[in-house]
């Protein structure tokens, strides 16, 4: 049975759930739907939307606009084939729908052409009365492009619409860094704050924009307008935190830090820079306290244990140090830094295998570096182990082939094997790389300093060090 008018409810979403709910079927205006499916899209909530474009067919078959937003789901399900056909029926019906090329560019958009999707929007764009949504969707697709320059114009125009369209506002600014045009920036958000003196937002982009420039001072200002026109506003203490930071500033920045966790939720980051602000203050107990509270707060944040880790490393507390080092491993054992970290520290206490076994951890991790080469065959003459040392070295050389650091390191390597032909092969490669590493070769090789064969051929290159 239908309800009563008087009984039914009066806002056309709420009647809709009622409807579902029940086995009663009631009426709607085509316009009802259309904010019933809105309202489904925008939430996320896209089954109700279905249902909702099936019952409103039903009632009002021919509505184009109700079929649009079946394409539109069409297009967001990836359904491009039964889309642009829809489409096509459509646009015999009406050809100077807006709407039509909208739905055409999202389809173009997806399948990553975006030169034709800018095509049809700029027509839409002259059929529509309503453009600010083509002006934001025209931005994203130039942004696509990397046409930084026309992606902002349209997003100015959706800011000068609405003055509260953040999105915009942070894609105008986005644009700007990425043309690291900063000043433009400036003189922008400058504009804008003229006409919105207390939009939170703009102050702290302003200010993120002064640090760009190291303006410091400006920055900091920018950042005390934002939290005036909001005092909760945690980004800006954060960031103005990172400016008093970076001005020495220390206990100053730790009371801002401090702001962020008493607004919000701890945070991993704001202990991370106290800590950091403490360890420079020389409050070593305050300092190692908040590097544990970042751990706690955050495991997976590396640069955490690397803080707690670097801080015991200073103490020369290599123990202490190996045993975080070793808890962040076991955490996220393909973290490069760690096995970095790792090898300098078992290197440190003597446990030469254990740093070799860190080496290799961080050349199978992809770690190409030319100091992770070096360090590693460094190790391993030391060890007394230069067939190894050469091996390491060779890969290193499919990297840095010509690099005189590594053929002194290997002509060095041959020379302690007595490999003299393979010595002088390299050694003569590294001297046409670079004579002035000599010095440092002889440093590493003190025992082969007086070695006849080789200051011969160094006089060859006439290397001033004798």
């Amino acid at each position: 049975m239908a309800f009563e008018a008087e009984e039914r409810p009066d806002r056309p979403i709420a009647k809709f759930e009622s409807m579902l709910k029940t086995d009663d079927v009631y009426f709607f205006d085509a316009e009802d739907f259309e904010d019933i499916i809105h309202h489904y899209l925008n939430n996320g909530k896209m089954s109700l939307a279905k249902k909702a474009i099936k019952i409103g067919l039903t009632q009002h078959p021919s509505t184009i606009e109700l079929k649009l937003l079946e394409v539109e789901v069409h297009v967001f399900e990836n359904n491009l084939e039964l889309a642009e056909s829809m489409l096509d029926s459509l646009q015999t019906i009406d050809s100077n729908n807006e709407e039509i090329y909208i739905q055409r560019a999202n389809i173009f958009s997806k399948k990553d052409d975006h030169s034709t999707a800018i095509k049809l929007l700029e027509k839409a764009l002259s059929l529509s009365e309503d453009a600010i949504d083509i002006h934001s969707l025209l931005g994203m697709e130039h942004l696509f492009m990397d046409n930084f320059e026309e992606a902002k114009k349209h997003f100015i125009q959706c800011v000068l619409f609405d003055e509260q369209d953040y999105a915009s506002l942070y894609n105008i600014i986005y644009c700007f860094d990425f043309l690291e045009d900063y000043d433009g920036a400036i003189e922008f958000l400058n504009d804008y704050l003229e006409k919105n003196p207390y939009c939170e937002v703009a102050w702290h982009q302003l200010g993120k924009q002064y640090f760009a420039k190291k303006m410091y001072n400006e920055a900091i200002n920018a950042f005390d307008f934002a939290i005036i026109s909001d005092d909760t506003f945690v980004g800006a203490y954060f960031e103005k935190g990172k400016i008093l930071e970076r001005l020495k500033r220390y206990n100053e920045a730790i009371e801002n830090y401090e702001f962020t966790i008493e607004i919000e939720d701890p945070s991993a980051f704001a202990y991370l820079r106290i800590g950091k602000c403490h360890e420079k203050l020389g409050n070593t107990e305050l300092a190692k306290l908040n590097y544990y509270k970042t751990v706690h707060e955050d495991p997976l944040l590396d640069k955490g244990w690397l803080a707690i880790t670097n801080f015991y490393m200073k103490q020369k507390d290599y123990l202490k140090a190996k045993e975080y080092i070793t808890k962040a491993i076991n955490i996220e054992e393909e973290n490069l830094f760690y096995w970095e970290k790792n090898a300098y520290i078992n290197e440190a206490l003597g446990l030469i295998e254990e740093a070799e076994m860190a080496y290799q951890k961080m050349v199978d991790l992809g770690d190409c570096e030319l100091k992770t080469w070096l360090l590693w065959s460094s190790l391993v003459l030391k060890k007394g182990d230069p067939h190894s040392a050469i091996q390491i070295l060779q890969q290193a050389l499919e990297f840095y082939p010509s690099n005189s650091d590594v053929l002194y390191k290997i002509a060095g390597a041959h020379m302690v094997l007595d490999q003299t032909i393979k010595a002088k092969e390299f050694l003569v490669k590294a001297l046409k790389a670079n004579t002035k590493k000599v010095a440092m070769f002889k440093l590493e090789f003190p025992q082969f300093k007086n070695n006849v064969w080789i200051n011969n051929i160094i006089l060859e290159f006439g290397n001033s060090s004798k």
